[in-house]
């Protein structure tokens, strides 16, 4: 295969043995070549920048940013490049979401790494990639309302707020993280309070935790 229709890939998680292991995995392949790594969502982004790369295997949770804010900055500023969600969450809390925003493909942790490779060359050939467990759940669902999974009634942005205020951060944190204002989280707090029923805080908190939404 010549160099140029290799897959040449980004690596982006938070854990150091997690890149490392990814690496030795797609050692053992011709076609697949590492073209970078990040620990961080800023870093992923200037990386994507900077690389010659045309896929990127990005983490859901990362220290800085979420993962579906990076995929999006990326699809936009980039989007020929292919994004594959990597992550320990189960594929039914945040798959949907990541395919709506713009991922080629969602794979987990658990799964092998003939799995993960299959997944990135799928993807590589211009194909969707969606896991059997994940193509069951959209078929469970089909016509049914989101009755029990009421987060998936939010936003994008609304989403992030449940999470980070899962994650202990105050409305003024979260505002400086996404640099926008108190006034602007405020809102956004609000309306996931509402769709969802919920009171305060601590009942957002113990929401995500029951759903997996947060670690």
């Amino acid at each position: 295969m010549s160099e140029k229709a290799k897959i040449k890939l980004l690596i982006v998680d938070d854990h150091a043995v997690v890149r490392e292991g990814l690496k030795q995995i797609f050692s053992t392949t011709h076609d697949i070549v590492i073209a970078g790594e990040a620990a961080t969502g800023l870093e992923a982004i200037r990386l994507s920048r900077q690389l010659n790369c045309n896929m990127v295997l990005l983490e859901v949770a990362l220290p800085d940013r979420n993962g579906i804010e990076v995929l999006k900055q990326m699809k936009d500023e980039l989007p020929a490049i292919s994004v594959v969600m990597f992550s320990h969450f189960p594929e039914d809390q945040y798959a949907v979401r990541a395919h709506k925003a713009g991922a080629s493909g969602y794979i987990t942790k658990r799964y092998s790494p003939a799995d993960i490779i299959a997944a990135v060359r799928q993807v590589a050939t211009g194909l969707k990639y969606i896991s059997p467990t994940l193509a069951q759940e959209l078929a469970n669902n089909l016509g049914k309302e989101h009755e029990g999974e009421l987060h998936k009634t939010l936003s994008d942005r609304e989403f992030q707020t449940l999470t980070m205020i899962a994650s202990g951060k105050s409305v003024s944190d979260i505002a400086k993280e996404l640099s926008l204002s108190v006034k602007t989280i405020s809102e956004y707090r609000a309306r996931l309070l509402f769709k969802m029923k919920l009171r305060h805080n601590a009942e957002v908190t113990h929401y995500a935790i029951k759903n997996q939404l947060v670690e």
